[in-house]
């Protein structure tokens, strides 16, 4: 679940203001009893864990004492995930959720942490709770010695809006509160240390005028991020917040890094890069399988349910779907135990050291309005023109078997991620470049996806060949495929056509 709060800090003379008026009408405060909540976090030696903004603890006193906390897109938002269990012994659920950040090193208590808490409930007039305020007396512990002691009012939304975080942080900031940073509790019990940046570093921003080294830099960070942003989601296995899957973000992740290492590749260490993408297949390869089984799950149901006048056979529905689910779980399974394995966790040291220092060559110094738009240029022919001047997307024949649609689709991905790495820096026609051929993949995407459900409805039929009901409804699955195909490759000359006016390719040489 996602968790979203505010933070305070405040002196012991501070006194809670009367918050009733900052709630909607007939709202009221409800005091708890207090309670003292004794708290344990874990971390690698070097602190990976804090310093990346993430959490593993035990508290005592709680129904599911043991916590995992992950930053969110959103500063001020968490990923919160608790379980039972006992002291001492962290889930291995939870610590496979912060393999990102510890990579397989041990984890052992870092610091320990006594709050004693007096929570108060706002809610609304029907008793909805909109937020919980939870005043803090800290006592930092080195041993039994006492460290450090400080005092921590936070304000967490429940069922309210943001409104209501709003008017409790006026509140308390009016009455002497001091709102800060987004600083955990046990950051600021370890010190400078936990203080520290983070072991996998950011893109960044680029400068004015970049140079092509700095360009590829970010572009090699930004997947490296993008992967490790959603290893935990997808350990989870929950949806994100717009309906995508972490299986999905985590393998585009892999395959984007892929594509802008082979477009850049001229720029790079070839060991080092042929290394990292050496990898990087085989992770994608291994998410691939899974989202292979997502795709056909949703688009089973798609296509069952695309025409509510001549509705298909719910059971015979039903059936494909559990042939398709135990794929997705078969597969899943494989994802799992590809991420717990010491390959994985020595990729992940590779990407780390990879987003810390790109092995970029020193040729890689001249501006890249300069040196790039030469390299995006060859992916972007490839598209265009195929491999040998012909079959490309300039002369794609409607009636060209599915292979060679799916072979145009790969090189118009490999050209949409090369465009987007340098969009920034280009300008305009190069992000209008973008958005024209991310166009065209989604329509030559809906082609594939359509050819490969086609196939895979027959297919399974012919697993039960008894099954004449099952028989009946793969058929007409089947047609409504192929008519989704006649459409992208009717919708498809007028998408290329904007994608390659001048006006988005000139900068092109």
């Amino acid at each position: 679940m996602l968790e979203e709060e505010r933070k305070f800090g405040a002196d012991d003379a501070f006194r809670l203001p009367d918050l009733t008026d900052r709630l909607p009408t007939g709202g009221t405060v409800v005091q708890a009893p207090p309670v003292t909540l004794t708290a344990t976090y874990y971390d690698t030696p070097d602190l990976r864990l804090a310093r990346s903004g993430v959490s593993l603890r035990h508290r005592k006193g709680d129904d599911l004492p043991w916590t995992v906390k992950l930053p969110a897109a959103v500063p001020g938002l968490r990923h919160e995930i608790s379980r039972k269990g006992r002291p001492g012994n962290p889930p291995a659920d939870l610590v496979a959720l912060v393999t990102a950040w510890s990579r397989g090193a041990a984890l052992a208590p870092a610091a320990r942490i006594r709050s004693v808490r007096q929570a108060y409930e706002l809610h609304d007039a029907e008793g909805t709770v909109l937020a919980e305020l939870a005043d803090d007396a800290v006592t930092v512990f080195d041993g039994k010695a006492v460290r450090m002691a400080f005092r921590e009012i936070e304000v967490e939304r429940k069922d309210g809006g943001r409104e209501v975080l709003d008017a409790v942080a006026g509140a308390l900031t009016g009455a002497g509160a001091v709102e800060g940073e987004f600083t955990p509790k046990h950051v600021r019990a370890l010190g400078a240390a936990a203080a520290l940046p983070p072991d996998l570093t950011p893109p960044g921003n680029l400068p004015e005028q970049p140079s092509a080294a700095e360009v590829v830099a970010a572009a090699v960070r930004s997947g490296i991020g993008r992967i490790f942003a959603h290893d935990p989601l997808v350990r989870l296995g929950q949806p994100l917040d717009d309906g995508d899957t972490a299986v999905h973000q985590m393998r585009v992740g892999c395959r984007r890094l892929r594509s802008d290492l082979r477009t850049f590749g001229a720029l790079l260490d070839r060991a080092w890069a042929d290394r990292l993408r050496d990898e990087l297949r085989w992770i994608a390869g291994v998410l691939g399988e899974a989202r292979d089984a997502e795709v056909l799950r949703e688009r089973l149901q798609h296509t069952a349910n695309a025409d509510p006048l001549c509705p298909v056979d719910g059971d015979a529905v039903a059936r494909l779907d559990a042939a398709l689910d135990a794929r997705q779980r078969q597969a899943l399974t494989t994802v799992e135990e590809a991420l717990r394995s010491p390959r994985y966790h020595a990729m992940l040291d590779l990407l780390i050291a990879a987003a810390r220092e790109p092995k970029v060559l020193a040729s890689a110094a001249q501006p890249a309005q300069r040196l790039l738009p030469r390299m995006v240029a060859r992916p972007w022919r490839r598209l265009a023109y195929g491999a040998k001047g012909v079959d490309g997307a300039a002369d794609l024949d409607p009636l060209a078997a599915d292979e060679r649609w799916h072979a145009v689709r790969i090189n118009g991905k490999r050209a949409r991620y090369a465009v987007d790495a340098v969009a920034s820096v280009i300008g305009g026609p190069a992000a209008k470049l973008a958005k024209a051929l991310g166009r065209v993949q989604n329509l030559l995407g809906e082609h594939q996806d359509a050819a490969v459900a086609a196939d895979t409805w027959v297919s399974l039929a012919a697993e039960s060949p008894d099954d004449t009901a099952l028989a009946l409804v793969a058929g007409r699955l089947y047609e409504r495929e192929r008519t989704a195909i006649r459409a992208v490759r009717a919708a498809f000359p007028e998408a290329w056509a904007v994608a390659a006016e001048p006006t988005r390719t000139r900068w092109l040489p």
